[in-house]
């Protein structure tokens, strides 16, 4: 099996509170419940359809910068606490919720398998977006242009100029990597280190080993000439100290008997 393939069932069996593997597959995963369940006039405004939730009880406006740092924080949070997580005396892992269910569960419980099954739901998938977009906002949406800011996406009033004498479609082009560094990370590429020219381009993407070991050895081969070129210069040394004769005199005949 593929490996992605792989990580379906998985993935399903963390959505559903299902175990994935083990003697019990497919049973549903021990819980505790120590508080009163809710109902949804009191949960907040949460929102549930098609199994999917969507929570719009924590927003934020632009001038609100510690709101937003407190959203971010949030959203950059590890998926697990290792303070809440801890073993039974059965060899259970046992894992307290931060924010109890509707149910009121506030534990989950589950086998040492089934719990790095559990982790290996969490890792992302290879080659597949993570953030997806639904509705006005998604990728071929007609009003996209409208309700974003860069104003990218069909009928956008930015490419109405320049499609208008043209008679090819408009694909839109997501950013290159140069791009995505510059944005993210304020790391220029295209700024070359010795000389501070622009305009810097990559050339080619070598991926054979041996040709990218006998760059490496040559680049090797140039350091060790450049250091034992420095080696063969003589050591800086101070001029040798001369002893100065004019600040005494020396005698040679003492008359001790004097």
């Amino acid at each position: 099996m593929d490996d992605e393939d792989s990580l379906l069932p998985l993935q399903a069996a963390s959505v559903n509170y299902r175990i994935a593997v083990g003697p019990d597959t497919g049973k549903k995963v021990f819980a505790l419940q120590t508080l009163p369940a809710k109902d949804e006039q009191h949960y907040g405004q949460l929102a549930q359809i098609n199994g999917f939730s969507l929570h719009a009880g924590v927003f934020a406006d632009s001038h609100q910068t510690d709101k937003l740092e407190r959203l971010c924080r949030y959203i950059s949070r590890p998926a697990l606490s290792e303070q809440r997580l801890s073993l039974t005396d059965s060899g259970k892992v046992r894992y307290q919720l931060k924010t109890p269910y509707q149910d009121g569960t506030t534990h989950v419980f589950f086998t040492p398998l089934d719990f790095i099954g559990k982790l290996a739901a969490l890792v992302p998938v290879p080659r597949l977006n993570l953030t997806r977009f639904y509705g006005v906002f998604a990728p071929n949406a007609k009003v996209r242009a409208e309700v974003t800011a860069s104003q990218r996406g069909k009928n956008s009033p930015r490419l109405a100029e320049h499609l208008k004498d043209s008679d090819k479609p408009y694909h839109a082009r997501s950013m290159s990597w140069a791009q995505r560094l510059k944005r993210v990370f304020n790391i220029d590429i295209t700024v070359c280190e010795a000389c501070e020219k622009t305009n810097v381009k990559i050339i080619t993407c070598i991926t054979d080993p041996a040709v990218i070991h006998k760059i490496l050895a040559h680049l090797d081969k140039q350091t060790l000439l450049e250091a034992k070129n420095d080696s063969l210069m003589p050591p800086l040394r101070a001029p040798p100290a001369t002893a100065s004769f004019s600040d005494y005199i020396i005698q040679r005949d003492f008359d001790f008997g004097a």
